[in-house]
């Protein structure tokens, strides 16, 4: 086993949420374990032409800032996370915290934008300014510079694995001493250019998502942010800073093996490298959040590596999906999973799978169904995997000093 004593110890000291359940970690955690759904019709864009027409939406959202909406989404998050770590705009965190944020779609609503324009009026001619909300590099640049930091800046595109990937890299320079804190997550904004793609893939369900249950026909796309703020124990400790959970370790694997389906071997590999890093035993994990999207291969492909690696006792190990209720929200999904398994560890309590029905032997997990529960957690796996193989596995644990 790796022994990481001499490294830094790297914890979770402030949260920040914006979804279709709640702007805040409070609210957003009180709706996920009442099993509420933030699952509502689209009124971003017309969707008649679709065969579904529903999404996780946030409704309401209005920011006076000169950006595009995911690059909204993340600098509200962000600021929420700032204030729940008890840092003020005078701080001196602002000049060493550096920005690592995940994101599937970046601001594709700006190409919509651009493209709509065109049709409307036949112009080629693209606004400048327009144009230049568009790269997905964007949205941690907008960060850094509504908050003034000036360290470490990185976008992640490794699509619905990209929150656990910025949460992965924060995790390391921090461990290493390369920065003293950082701001991680995740980002995506709905889109008709994604919803229009899951669509013609035949991926999304109806009206509901239903991860593991026998009759589950696809995901359902959805917005929001999560952002996390991550700085050394020692740190955390000296000033009394709330801490949610400690980052032990993460694993990552690109099977490459196809384009959208997912590789169970893969999602093996993932799951047992975050488990060898964080020095712990398949004994010890007391609760998964799993990526569960509710499409058939997705969840049988992720229930298949959950039987691989922990063996007789998968069935012991609650896991649950809060895509149930948030919907899909691709790049934002594994942070705002990261932040639930947080409060998960600190309210020892484990949100539920919605919407489940009738049980697959295929999925015989027990995935948590319709109702939240209290559970005993020291240890929990953040689970999520992506387009082009792209996995990552998080290992958060309740603090030990």
């Amino acid at each position: 086993m790796r022994d990481y004593k001499d490294n830094h110890r790297v914890v979770i000291t402030g949260l920040g949420v914006v979804s279709s359940l709640g702007i805040g970690w409070e609210k957003f955690w009180e709706n996920l374990m009442a099993g509420k759904s933030g699952i509502k019709k689209i009124s971003l864009f017309d969707t008649k032409k679709y065969e579904r027409h529903y999404a996780g939406e946030i409704s309401g959202f209005n920011s006076q800032l000169r950006y595009g909406r995911s690059s909204q989404f993340a600098i509200l998050a962000t600021k929420l996370a700032f204030a729940d770590a008890g840092i003020n705009k005078d701080s001196a965190f602002l000049k060493e915290c550096g920005v690592g944020v995940g994101t599937t779609m970046g601001e594709a609503q700006v190409i919509e934008e651009i493209v709509l324009n065109y049709l409307e009026s036949k112009s080629t001619v693209v606004q400048g300014e327009l144009a230049s909300f568009y790269p997905a590099s964007i949205i941690s640049a907008n960060i850094a510079k509504e908050l003034q930091l000036s360290n470490k800046n990185i976008v992640f595109s490794t699509a619905c694995a990209a929150g656990n990937y910025s949460i992965g890299y924060a995790f390391d320079l921090i461990r290493t001493g390369k920065i003293s804190c950082m701001l991680a997550g995740g980002v995506d904004s709905l889109s008709r250019i994604a919803f229009t793609g899951f669509n013609r893939l035949f991926a999304v369900a109806e009206e509901r998502c239903q991860p593991f249950d026998k009759n589950r026909t696809g995901m359902i796309t959805g917005e929001g942010a999560g952002m996390l703020f991550l700085e050394r124990l020692d740190s955390a400790v000296q000033r009394r800073a709330p801490i949610y959970a400690e980052v032990l370790s993460y694993g990552m694997s690109c099977d490459a093996g196809h384009m959208t389906s997912p590789d169970s071997v893969g999602v093996v590999k993932a799951l047992k490298k975050a488990i060898y890093s964080g020095n712990v035993s398949i004994d010890d994990v007391d609760y998964i959040s799993a990526h569960g999207t509710g499409t058939p291969e997705n969840d049988r492909a992720e229930c298949y590596a959950i039987r691989e690696v922990f063996k007789k006792r998968y069935k012991k190990i609650p896991v649950s999906s809060i895509k149930s209720m948030l919907g899909h929200t691709m790049g934002a999904a594994s942070a705002l999973e990261t932040i639930a398994c947080c409060l998960a560890i600190q309210n020892q309590e484990i949100p539920p799978t919605i919407n489940f029905v009738t049980k697959d032997q295929e999925c015989d997990i027990d995935c948590v169904p319709n109702e939240g529960r209290k559970h005993k957690i020291k240890i929990v796996l953040n689970n999520s995997q992506a387009f082009g193989g792209n996995n990552a596995v998080l290992v958060l644990r309740k603090i030990k000093i």
